[in-house]
C-alpha cells in the first residue's frame, strides 16, 4: 500500500495542503508545519524517500517548481512599491548581501571548521532568504508596508544572487586551485549570467507585447506564461547551472514594471499554483533527508554556526548596510532579525555538496546537515517570532479586523463613526469629494479615489481591512467591487447593500456568481438606509447574557430596529446578512440601528430590567 508514484504524489499533496490549512487554522508558520510533516513521512517513519522514489525526475521537478515560485514572486516587484525605500533596498541587496557573504564565510571557516573553499561557497549560498519562505511569513505577520516591502524585495532579488554567488565562489576556487581551470571559465560565468538576464528580459518584453496587442487569447495567457517561464529557466540553466533562477527573476521583474492590465487577472491563479508547488516541494525536500543527516545537525560546530548566523551575521550585515538610509531603528531591528532560508538553499546546497565532495574539499560532507540545520532553525525562530517582534516594535497591523466602506453617504459615515468608536479600523472611499463631505466633517478616515484602480494599491494600504462593504447608490457597481475583491478578501467578508429592485435587476441565478453578501435584510437599500439616518435613526449596542438571550432581544426590539453587526468578546465581528443568519451568544454585543425615540424608552424597550449592559453610541 502507498508504494506507487501516484500514491506518493497523493500523499505529498494531501500533507502539503493539509499543512497549509493546519497552519492557517492554528496561526502557526506554514513552513514549520510542512517541514515537520516531511520529516515524519521521510526519515522518521520511512513512508517514502522522494529523491529515490522519483529517481531522475526528482531534481528537475524541484528546479522547475522553484523557478515558477521565484517568477511569481518577482512578478510582484513593481518599482512603485518601494517609493522612498529605494536606497535601503539597493543597499541591502548589494552591500548587505556582500557583507553577509564575507561574514558567513568567515564564520563557517573559523567556527564550523570547514575549508576556505567550502566556506566561501556556502557563505554565498546562505545569503538567500527567498520567496518560498519570506512571502508566507509576511502574509502571516501582517507587517506594515515599509518593512514588508523591504523583506519581499530582498527575498526575491537575492534568491538567484545567492545561487550565482555560490557558483562564482566555486569557479574562483577552481581557478585558484585547479591548474586545468583557466580565466576563460570565469569569463564564461559572467557571460552566462548576462545571457540569463538578457533572455529573461526578452521573454518578459515578448510576453508583454503579445498581451498588450491582443496576440494571445485570454484562455491561453496563463498556459503561455508558464510555458515561457519553464523555457526561459531551462535555456539559461543549460548554459550554466543556477543561472536559470536569474533569468526567471529578470523576466518577472520586466513584466511587473510593464504594467500590463491582464496580469492582475492572472495573479491569483499564479499565487494558487505557487502555494501548491511550495507545499509539495517542501514536503519532498524534507522527506528526502536521511536519519544520519538529522543526527549530524546536533554537532556542536553546526549548532554554534547556526547561532552566530542568527544573532551576529544577519543583524550586523543589515545594520552596516543601512547606515544613513531612510530606515528607522525599529525597522532595522526587524529586518536585521528576519532572514529565513528555504528551498533554494536546500536544493543548491545538495548540488554543491556532491560537487565539493567529489572534488575532495575538506568539510564538504557536512554541507547538507549544516544547510538543513540553518533552514530549520531560521524558519522556526523567525516564523514564531516575526509576529510578536513586529507587534513589540509597532510594525504590525495586528488588531481587530478593519472595514473598508466603498461609497460616502450619511449612512456609511454614521456606521463608520460607530465602528471607529469601538476601535475597529475603518475607511470610507469614494471618487467624489462631495460624497466624502460628511466623513471629513465627522473626522472619519477617508480616501478619495477609485477603489478598482491599479494605482490605489500603491497609495492606499489595504492590509488592515479584512472586510469590505460596497455601499454606493449604484447596485451594479457594488457587485463589481465585491466581485473584484473576492480573490483578495473572500466572499464571506464582502458585503453590499440590498438591490433596489431585486426581482428585476438581481435574478437568483446571478447572486451565486457575482457580488457580495447582501447586508442586513432585503429592502435595506441605499435610499432606505440614508432616509433612516436623515430621520434621526441612530446606533446603539446591546450586550447579551445568559439571562438576556438573543431570542429575548428579538422579542424586545421595535419593528423598525435593524440589527447591523454582532461583536464577540474576542474582537471578531460579523455583519447581519439576509443569506446566513447569525447566532449571537452570551457575551456578544449587537449593534443596531434604532428609530428616533428617547434614550429612556429605547433602554426600556431593548434591555431587561436591572441589567446595565447597553450603551448608546454616537450617530
Amino acid at each position: 500500500m502507498f508504494e506507487s508514484i501516484l500514491s506518493h504524489l497523493m500523499l505529498i499533496g494531501v500533507l502539503g495542503i493539509g499543512s497549509q490549512w493546519f497552519a492557517w487554522r492554528f496561526r502557526m508558520p506554514a513552513i514549520v508545519v510542512m517541514s515537520v510533516a516531511g520529516l515524519l513521512i521521510g526519515p522518521i517513519f520511512g513512508f517514502m524517500t522522494p529523491s529515490e522514489d522519483f529517481g531522475a525526475l526528482f531534481n528537475p521537478i524541484i528546479s522547475v517548481a522553484v523557478a515558477i515560485i521565484l517568477f511569481e514572486g518577482s512578478l510582484n516587484l513593481d518599482y512603485r512599491e518601494i517609493q522612498g525605500l529605494g536606497k535601503s533596498v539597493y543597499r541591502i541587496i548589494t552591500l548587505g548581501a556582500f557583507l553577509a557573504w564575507i561574514l558567513g564565510s568567515l564564520t563557517a571557516y573559523f567556527v564550523a571548521d570547514l575549508s576556505w573553499a567550502v566556506s566561501f561557497v556556502i557563505g554565498g549560498l546562505f545569503i538567500v532568504t527567498g520567496p518560498t519562505v519570506i512571502l508566507p511569513l509576511l502574509r502571516q505577520a501582517k507587517l506594515k508596508a515599509r518593512p514588508a516591502a523591504i523583506l519581499k524585495w530582498e527575498g526575491v532579488v537575492v534568491d538567484p544572487l545567492g545561487a550565482l554567488l555560490a557558483v562564482f565562489a566555486f569557479e574562483i576556487i577552481q581557478f585558484l586551485t585547479v591548474d586545468s581551470v583557466t580565466a576563460g571559465a570565469l569569463l564564461l560565468f559572467f557571460l552566462a549570467s548576462l545571457f540569463a538576464i538578457a533572455i529573461g528580459w526578452a521573454c518578459g518584453r515578448g510576453i508583454g507585447w503579445m498581451f498588450e496587442t491582443g496576440f494571445v487569447p485570454e484562455f491561453l495567457k496563463s498556459p503561455i506564461v508558464f510555458t515561457v517561464v519553464i523555457a526561459c529557466f531551462a535555456l539559461a540553466d543549460e548554459v550554466m547551472h543556477e543561472t536559470g533562477l536569474l533569468a526567471v527573476t529578470a523576466m518577472g521583474m520586466t513584466m511587473a514594471n510593464m504594467h500590463i492590465a491582464s496580469l492582475s487577472d492572472m495573479r491569483h491563479f499564479k499565487e494558487n499554483i505557487s502555494v501548491l508547488l511550495l507545499s509539495g516541494i517542501f514536503i519532498m525536500i524534507t522527506a528526502s533527508l536521511d536519519r544520519e543527516t538529522l543526527l549530524q545537525v546536533f554537532d556542536p560546530r553546526i549548532l554554534t554556526y547556526v547561532l552566530l548566523m542568527l544573532i551576529v551575521v544577519r543583524p550586523l550585515s543589515i545594520w552596516i548596510s543601512t547606515i544613513n538610509t531612510e530606515l528607522s531603528f525599529k525597522e532595522k531591528a526587524l529586518v536585521g532579525w528576519i532572514a529565513p532560508r528555504g528551498i533554494v538553499a536546500l536544493t543548491v546546497a545538495g548540488y554543491f555538496a556532491n560537487v565539493l565532495e567529489q572534488a575532495g574539499y575538506p568539510g564538504a560532507s557536512i554541507v547538507t546537515p549544516l544547510t538543513f540545520a540553518l533552514v530549520f532553525a531560521t524558519v522556526c525562530a523567525h516564523g514564531f517570532s516575526i509576529g510578536a517582534l513586529a507587534r513589540k516594535l509597532g510594525l504590525s497591523l495586528e488588531g481587530k479586523p478593519g472595514v473598508i466602506i466603498v461609497g460616502g453617504s450619511s449612512f456609511t459615515t454614521a456606521l463608520a463613526k460607530t465602528l471607529k468608536s469601538m476601535n475597529i479600523p475603518v475607511l470610507i472611499t469614494d471618487t467624489s469629494f462631495e460624497q466624502l463631505f460628511n466623513a471629513r466633517a465627522e473626522g472619519v478616515p477617508y480616501y478619495r479615489g477609485e477603489i478598482l484602480s491599479e494605482q490605489t494599491e500603491y497609495y492606499l494600504d489595504l492590509t488592515p481591512y479584512e472586510k469590505l462593504i460596497a455601499a454606493t447608490d449604484k447596485d451594479s457597481y457594488n457587485s463589481l467591487v465585491c466581485t473584484t475583491f473576492v480573490p483578495d478578501i473572500g466572499r464571506n467578508d464582502l458585503f453590499q447593500l440590498s438591490w433596489h429592485d431585486p426581482e428585476k435587476e438581481h435574478p437568483d441565478d446571478l447572486v451565486l456568481r457575482i457580488g457580495g453578501r447582501i447586508l442586513f435584510e432585503k429592502g435595506a437599500t441605499y435610499a432606505e438606509l440614508n432616509r433612516k439616518i436623515e430621520e434621526g435613526y441612530y446606533f446603539v449596542q446591546t450586550r447579551l447574557s445568559k439571562q438576556y438571550t438573543y431570542k429575548t432581544f428579538l422579542q424586545d426590539i421595535q419593528a423598525d430596529t435593524l440589527p447591523i453587526l454582532n461583536f464577540k468578546p474576542t474582537g471578531k465581528f460579523d455583519f447581519f446578512t439576509s443569506e446566513a443568519p447569525l447566532k449571537p451568544e452570551a457575551g456578544d454585543t449587537i449593534i443596531s440601528l434604532v428609530p428616533p425615540v428617547s434614550p429612556e424608552e429605547t433602554v426600556g424597550d431593548i434591555m431587561p430590567p436591572k441589567d446595565d449592559t447597553q450603551k448608546n453610541l454616537p450617530e
